[in-house]
């Protein structure tokens, strides 16, 4: 009925909690291992997962459309889920009931997430409940081609939400997380750069967005956000977070979130945008000539957005 499909890059602390989380409603579960140098893969196998190589292409859509095109998948419907989120038992049982009684005309089926940080449920701050569409029919979905904030494309038909959640619990360190999100960051300056001055179009495969969460994010950064001026708005979004969303009822932990993904992320993002900018002006180069040597290849217009340089 459902084939779970699950991206790794070393994740043996993670990936057998995820699957066996899943394993009462998969019928086939796929690993799109990016060559782990850990026991991520023999944990999969371990767990009767079926696992693919390849190597990682540069964002996480582009190696989920690479599964989509690559292995064959009979089930009716697909489930993507991050090898650090699990399913609660009351999810997996909604599921496994739900799925029998959806109408043909729904095509998709939002999740409802609960992110854990520092061991912390964040329940404030606008961080719950957050909606993603996780499952939808086979062939009815396909992963936009941006850097950052990929998000499922899905034909046009109807969706529902689940009532029950999952878990998005990371159990790496700080210094891991601040690694992680710095490396995010340089993506997302070269999305926003990217929006801002026009170097690709988004690429269409007939289809819409259709999660709110998904329109209210873009809304929010590539509208509200972004005409707001840069270093600024990475304070008001933190404190729109903060006191506005009473982020603050999240305690010790929550400030530490709340102030790290919030204003210290956002800022960083500004950081090396306004960095790329100023060198396109000294040198009197293009923003995109710039970019790409921040990026380490050439922007194209081709799926995978990039050449690699030589």
């Amino acid at each position: 009925m459902i084939t779970v499909i699950i991206l790794t890059y070393n994740e043996e602390r993670h990936l057998e909690r995820c699957i066996n989380s899943v394993l009462p409603i998969a019928d086939k579960v796929l690993v799109i291992d990016s060559l782990s140098t850990d026991e991520t893969v023999k944990i999969a196998q371990s767990l009767g997962a079926e696992v693919y190589q390849n190597k990682w292409p540069g964002s996480q859509a582009l190696q989920f459309n690479w599964a989509l095109d690559h292995v064959a998948i009979d089930s009716e419907w697909l489930l993507r889920m991050d090898a650090d989120e699990y399913f609660l038992p009351e999810l997996a049982d909604e599921i496994k009931g739900g799925l029998m009684g959806v109408s043909e005309n729904i095509n998709g089926i939002y999740l409802k997430r609960r992110v854990y940080f520092m061991d912390h449920w964040i329940r404030f701050g606008g961080y719950y409940p957050i909606y993603i569409l996780r499952i939808w029919r086979t062939g009815h979905g396909r992963f936009e081609r941006r850097w950052m904030d990929e998000h499922l494309l899905l034909k046009p038909g109807s969706t529902l939400k689940f009532k029950n959640d999952f878990v998005d619990a990371n159990l790496n360190d700080l210094t891991w997380w601040t690694e992680k999100h710095n490396n995010y960051a340089t993506r997302e300056a070269a999305e926003l750069l990217n929006y801002k001055h026009k170097f690709l179009k988004e690429a269409s495969i007939g289809a819409r967005l259709v999660t709110h969460q998904d329109h209210y994010t873009r809304f929010f950064k590539e509208g509200l956000y972004l005409r707001l001026p840069i270093f600024l708005r990475a304070l008001l979004y933190f404190l729109y977070r903060y006191v506005v969303r009473f982020g603050f009822l999240d305690g010790t932990k929550g400030l530490i979130w709340h102030f790290l993904q919030g204003f210290w992320y956002r800022f960083l993002v500004d950081a090396k945008m306004y960095q790329i900018e100023e060198r396109a002006r000294k040198s009197g180069k293009p923003v995109r000539e710039e970019l790409e040597k921040v990026l380490g290849f050439t922007i194209d217009a081709k799926e995978d957005h990039h050449i690699p340089r030589n």
